[in-house]
């Protein structure tokens, strides 16, 4: 028998107790998907006698061995499986590839057993997951609304609990509305962290292969395997240092009332407000800002040039088969033949300018709220209006790749309707995983993360979270881990010199010193040099006993530099001496 909870976790734990095999879990899996056969949720499903040489490979092996043995996944039909049809959701363009996209083989080679392909608005090319010749894909909740697309199969499938985890695609909030609309995490990660390489592209300078999980734990595991750089894909890029997670007090923005959108749903308005005091309550203080760029960005992708990068992908087939091609994607794609190249340019200088606005925001805070779509719609309505529902359903998502901007779409609560409402948590490129720990914390949990790549730090300045010197720990990827106190043999000052003023923490070795107040954060081991080189005299790294019995490295303070620094040991921490002098924390 199957976990209650299908996760990577439970798996794990299952076969390395021996209770179950990776064969056991495909024969069920396959059970269900036939038994929801109905919802549209897939093209094609490998057989079983399709899936043996997979678990023959793996029975070769221990589940230690490989970071996903036997854990069952979707590939949206617009991302190459080697040996099986790529449609893109249209059958006169399949073609059947020799080899997988790079991102399918490196989960192939952690050990994942693919089901299967799954449904798609044609082409990727919709937010509906109604746009396809293989039947509009139905909720997982309530199969009579939309499922949310361009990557509605790989919803559903990982909704319904037939895969543990599912690949799609995003390029105007394809994996994120459907996680949304399936109560689901949806992870679209940096662009071109993730290789395109074997995927069919809608817009190739802007598409991103997202992740579908039930967890953020499984989003990160996946995450962990499937990125990286890829030399055969001209997108891809070398990965930055990651920040790794949010301080526990934190910022965020949110667009002002009036630029707020729902489309008269006010069931979704009122899941907003709950989800933003939520939000406040992990340790947020909101801001509102001024949404309007993001909002002009948004308006670009469909109103702009990037329609011809659409145009350009099916070209071939548009002028030899028009017919082929699902009606609305069609009206919607011919329109990108008539661009002029002066037009492509002139969006390309408004969207600079616009991304200089919208990166003025991360002075202020560091992470985004928004809902992920302003309301949800049956698919009678949808088929009734297929392009203005579209349309209203992009309002909070289309900007995200033009600005380059990494998301995580959660799931927050259940609607008075039994649907599913969530937000969306965006940031800067290169936040991934940050955005991640921020959707574990709202859950009540705390993303894992490889302890063996990761170094920690303690800081007891203006490096502790929300000080002057914060940013050069989270901009490195530093991750804040707890606070805690030193053992009572130290004593603590204040330097002179500034801004910003500086601590310095000496261990005296005696019973008449004090313990102090730290906050233990960790780096990647690759960003430490770095971080190291910005540590100016008197200061230094060493080991620092904490009152807990452990000694991780951390800041402390030549003895020789203190004669002149006011001794503040009393006080107990930096917090409490910048209190006594009436200073904020920013100061």
């Amino acid at each position: 028998m199957l976990p209650e909870t299908l996760t990577i976790q439970s798996l794990q734990r299952a076969y390395r107790g021996g209770t179950l095999a990776p064969g056991d879990v495909v024969d069920t899996l396959l059970e269900r998907i036939a038994a929801d056969g109905d919802r549209n949720a897939w093209i094609r499903v490998l057989s079983r006698a399709e899936l043996e040489p997979y678990l023959t490979a793996l029975a070769e092996g221990a589940p230690e061995d490989k970071p996903l043995f036997g854990i069952p996944f979707a590939i949206k039909d617009n991302i190459d499986l080697s040996g099986v049809a790529t449609t893109a959701g249209c059958p006169a363009f399949a073609y059947t590839p020799s080899k997988s996209a790079t991102v399918v083989q490196r989960l192939l080679d952690a050990g994942a057993i693919p089901l299967g392909k799954t449904n798609l608005d044609q082409f990727a090319t919709g937010l509906v997951g109604t746009r396809s010749p293989y039947g509009a894909c139905r909720n997982a909740i309530d199969p009579d609304y939309i499922a949310g697309g361009s990557s509605s199969g790989s919803a559903v499938a990982t909704a319904l609990g037939q895969v543990v985890f599912a690949l799609g695609t995003d390029t105007a909030g394809s994996g994120r509305i459907p996680a949304a609309f399936n109560g689901i995490l949806g992870l679209k990660p940096t662009r071109g962290l993730l290789s395109t390489a074997g995927v069919v592209p809608a817009c190739a300078t802007l598409d991103c292969v997202s992740i579908f999980s039930a967890t953020p734990d499984d989003a990160q595991a996946v995450f962990e395997v499937a990125a990286g750089y890829d030399p055969t894909d001209p997108f891809s890029r070398q990965p930055a240092a990651q920040r790794s997670a949010f301080a526990p007090a934190f910022r965020f923005g949110v667009p002002r009332s009036a630029q707020l959108e729902f489309f008269g749903d006010d069931e979704y308005a009122a899941c907003f407000d709950r989800a933003r005091a939520h939000l406040e309550s992990l340790g947020g203080e909101p801001l509102e800002l001024d949404f309007a760029p993001w909002l002009e960005a948004a308006g670009l992708l469909y109103d702009g040039p990037w329609l011809a990068e659409r145009y350009l992908a099916i070209e071939k087939l548009l002028q030899n088969q028009p017919d082929a091609v699902y009606p609305v994607t069609r009206a919607i794609i011919e329109r990108g033949a008539a661009i002029p190249a002066t037009d492509a340019f002139r969006a390309d200088y408004r969207l600079r300018t616009l991304k200089r606005e919208t990166d003025a925001a991360w002075e202020q805070v560091e992470v985004m709220l928004v809902p992920t779509a302003g309301t949800h719609y049956r698919i009678d309505a949808v088929d009734a209006q297929p392009v203005e529902l579209n349309t209203n359903l992009g309002y909070y998502t289309n900007f995200m790749n033009l600005l380059d901007l990494a998301a995580c779409a959660v799931p927050t609560e259940t609607t008075k309707t039994g649907l599913p409402f969530g937000v969306t948590l965006f940031a800067p490129a290169f936040s991934d995983l940050a955005l991640l720990d921020l959707a574990a914390r709202w859950r009540g949990s705390k993303l894992t993360m490889p302890e063996t790549d990761r170094l920690p730090m303690v800081v007891c300045g203006a490096h502790m979270s929300g000080l002057p010197l914060n940013g050069q720990l989270t901009t490195l990827g530093g991750r804040f881990l707890r606070t805690a106190r030193t053992t009572p043999d130290y004593r603590f000052y204040a330097l002179p010199g500034g801004p910003p003023e500086r601590p310095g923490l000496v261990r005296i070795g005696e019973q008449d010193g004090g313990s102090i107040e730290v906050e233990v954060w960790e780096l990647p081991k690759s960003a430490v040099g770095t971080f190291l080189a910005g540590i100016p005299a008197p200061l230094g790294i060493g080991r620092v006993q904490l009152d807990d019995g452990t000694a991780p490295p951390g800041f402390l303070c030549e003895a020789v530099a203190v004669h002149d620094a006011a001794d503040i040991t009393a006080l107990g921490g930096w917090r409490a001496y910048l209190e006594q002098n009436n200073q904020s924390p920013s100061s």
